[in-house]
């Protein structure tokens, strides 16, 4: 019974397994699923062990992503904000832009211009403005010059341009600067916003003055820049890009007191913004970067180079073509002739004296000046005084000198300073210096001699004389050459420039009446008390002694040297103020008069004054030269024009080699030789007597006259050859 069972199970078993080896593959087909099944409480047998990396992770995932939700409200939160704040910002400085057309002109001064005797312009003082201009009436040049110099995003962006701004901060740190250091990326837009100061106006009760508001509007703080790119937006809201282009175009200052493009085109270039060409256009553009530094009155040559980084821009950036660029480039810009000459400085300082402060030098309006300057003349007078000090004087020297021309009823036609003859503001020798002028005082000696009855040819005799001075003793006055020359004529004592003739008619006609007719001829310095008045101890300026003299030539009538005619505002026709000076009252007769002016006319033909000579043309004059030469004066006249010239140093130190009859007088000459150039020659106004005035032979002295002037004629050669080798300068 056991072994059937144990067979049948056996059977059975084989049969439940008929193929043994095949079993493991049927199986591992058929039980995959359940294997795979099996296996995922085993994977929950092992979880525990990776628990706490997984944990981590989902802790970690779930604080970043916390944070980062944080930090995502928190930004936008605050952009938000932000944004609602600039917009608040912007939207109220929107509300307080004004028009468009209030902005154009912002200047705190106004401006003076000057016009000569031909009404033409020579010079400008104060913030000139040259008239309103839009974008749409410059020329289309300046227009893409301005863009491509400035900001060649500008019709693109909205008033900040941040590429503009990282761009910067790039090349801030390439150079080795903070990022904020240097460039800033601004628009023009932000430069415009800048130049308006962000909306406020200049206060004197805030700023002391114009300069320090105007510092406090071009600061770079951050801070400053962060609300001048609001302003930026504000501005573009409100106006369009045309506008705030003409904006810019009318408030840019471009150097020698030239605010806005068309006050610059007209102050360099003598035309309005609409007619400046490609080459006019790089210039003006170019001065955006440093206006005083670039100015073409300071060094064109600088401008020039500068104008061609602007027209390689504006090629690069296609408004001009590669013709054009070249053409520019072989064709710069050049001044206007009278922005080149810039003549007249002197004169135009002085004249700005004359009216009133707040109609001049502090004027809030426009002022039209017109003026009795001539600039032919002025141009004659500064090329003699360059041609004298380029061949006659030795390089190096610190002399100085003056001139002043005018006519005879004192209307200033030119005025030299000094040296330097481009200058505004500098150091007016002629009219601010106050020095002896020697013997060239001496014919008001004589204008009072003779109108209280002395004649040109009355005797007079040079011999040693000695004054008890009060408070100082004993004078003995000194002829130039250390001699005596016995009687001699007025005329020939004052052709000769003897010095004890002078004294001794100033003792006779009296002091005080000296001293009076000087006054009234226009001298008003104080004059000396003594005797020395006559050799001309008291201190006076050119302009005064100038003055003077035009009285001798007008017939012995004073006169006050002007040079304003008439003072307006600009658009008016109606003069604010007249002619400021001009004939005054009589100081000695007509027939006093034609006499000294014939004593003086011989003074230049024959006496100390020879190298003042014209030919062809009559001239009186008279030289001075002061003790150890610190002063060297020549003052003369021909019929139609007065001149004086003064020479020294400022220092007051003695002239080496140089009188009033050698250098001054050359200067002279070569002034008045080119005034006179395309005059009619007219005779002085002067007696003309049938023979040369003679000593009557009852007085001695005939013999020592004619002496003296051989021995002076030998002084002048002497100091002449010092004076070619000196150079009229110390060494």
């Amino acid at each position: 019974m056991t072994e059937p069972r144990r067979g049948k199970s056996k059977l059975v078993a084989e049969r439940r397994y008929p193929a043994k080896k095949q079993a493991p593959k049927a199986q591992t087909q058929k039980a995959a699923p359940q294997k795979a099944k099996a296996k995922k409480p085993a994977r929950s047998r092992r979880s525990p062990r990776k628990a706490p990396s997984s944990l981590f992770m989902r802790l970690f995932g779930g604080l970043f992503g916390w944070v980062f939700r944080l930090i995502w409200i928190v930004t936008s939160r605050v952009a938000l904000v932000g944004a609602l704040v600039l917009g608040i910002a912007v939207f109220y400085i929107y509300t307080t832009l004004p028009q468009f057309s209030d902005l154009l002109d912002g200047r705190a001064r106004g401006s003076v211009t000057l016009m000569d005797r031909n009404g033409s312009v020579f010079a400008w003082r104060g913030e000139q403005f040259g008239g309103q201009i839009t974008a749409d009436t410059v020329s289309p040049y300046l227009k893409e010059a301005i863009i491509a110099t400035e900001d060649r995003r500008f019709y693109k962006h909205f008033g900040v341009s941040p590429r503009g701004v990282a761009s910067a901060i790039k090349i801030n740190l390439s150079e080795g600067r903070s990022a904020l250091s240097g460039h800033g990326g601004s628009t023009l837009t932000q430069q415009t916003a800048k130049l308006l100061c962000l909306g406020v106006p200049f206060d004197p009760k805030t700023w002391k003055n114009q300069t320090e508001y105007e510092a406090d509007c071009r600061q770079g703080s951050l801070t400053r820049k962060i609300k001048e790119a609001v302003y930026a937006l504000a501005m573009e809201a409100r106006y369009s890009k045309d506008d705030i282009l003409s904006i810019y175009m009318n408030r840019a200052y471009l150097g020698a007191g030239a605010n806005g493009f068309e006050a610059a085109a007209q102050r360099y270039f003598g035309k309005s913004a609409a007619e400046v060409n490609i080459a006019e256009s790089a210039m003006l553009a170019g001065l955006l970067t440093a206006p005083s530094r670039y100015a073409p009155t300071s060094n064109l040559e600088r401008s020039q180079e500068r104008a061609g980084i602007v027209l390689l821009l504006m090629n690069q950036q296609g408004y001009i073509t590669d013709d054009e660029r070249a053409y520019a480039k072989a064709h710069p810009a050049e001044l206007s002739d009278t922005a080149e000459k810039r003549a007249g400085g002197y004169f135009a300082d002085w004249v700005m004296g004359a009216g009133p402060d707040f109609l001049t030098r502090d004027t809030t309006e426009d002022v039209v000046i017109d003026t009795t300057f001539d600039q032919r003349i002025q141009t004659a007078a500064e090329d003699a005084l360059t041609w004298v000090f380029e061949n006659k004087v030795r390089e190096g020297s610190k002399a100085q000198a003056a001139i002043i021309v005018m006519s005879a009823d004192g209307a200033v036609r030119a005025m030299v300073g000094g040296r330097k003859l481009k200058v505004s503001g500098a150091f007016n020798r002629a009219t601010q210096a106050k020095r002896q002028p020697g013997s060239s005082f001496k014919p008001f000696v004589y204008a009072t001699a003779l109108d209280m009855g002395w004649s040109y040819d009355s005797p007079i005799v040079d011999e040693p004389l000695t004054l008890s001075i009060p408070g100082s003793g004993p004078w003995s006055p000194q002829n130039y050459d250390r001699k005596f020359h016995g009687t001699v004529t007025l005329t020939d004592a004052l052709r000769h420039s003897y010095n004890i003739p002078a004294v001794k008619l100033a003792m006779d006609a009296g002091l005080e009446n000296v001293r009076t007719v000087a006054e009234m001829f226009g001298i008003e310095s104080d004059l000396a008390q003594g005797p020395a008045l006559a050799l001309g101890a008291s201190e006076t300026t050119l302009l005064e002694m100038t003055g003077a003299y035009a009285g001798i030539l007008n017939g012995g009538s004073s006169v006050t040297p002007y040079g304003l005619k008439s003072l307006r505002l600009k658009g008016d026709d109606t003069p604010l103020m007249g002619q400021d000076g001009g004939l005054g009252e009589r100081v000695i007769t007509p027939e006093s008069a034609q006499e000294l002016i014939y004593m003086m006319y011989n003074a230049v033909q024959s006496g100390t004054g020879e190298r003042a000579q014209i030919p062809g043309v009559e001239v009186a004059g008279k030289t001075g030269t002061t003790q150890a030469a610190r002063d060297a004066w020549f003052m003369g006249f021909t019929a139609d024009y007065v001149a004086g010239v003064w020479m020294g140093y400022d220092d007051n130190a003695p002239l080496t080699g140089v009188t009033g009859g050698g250098l001054p007088a050359e200067i002279w000459q070569k002034t008045m030789e080119k005034v006179q150039e395309g005059l009619e020659p007219k005779p002085l106004p002067m007696i003309r007597p049938a023979a040369p005035p003679t000593v009557n032979p009852q007085f001695p002295g005939n013999t020592a006259s004619s002496n003296s002037r051989s021995g002076d004629k030998a002084d002048n050669v002497l100091l002449d050859l010092l004076g070619a080798i000196f150079g009229g300068g110390n060494n």
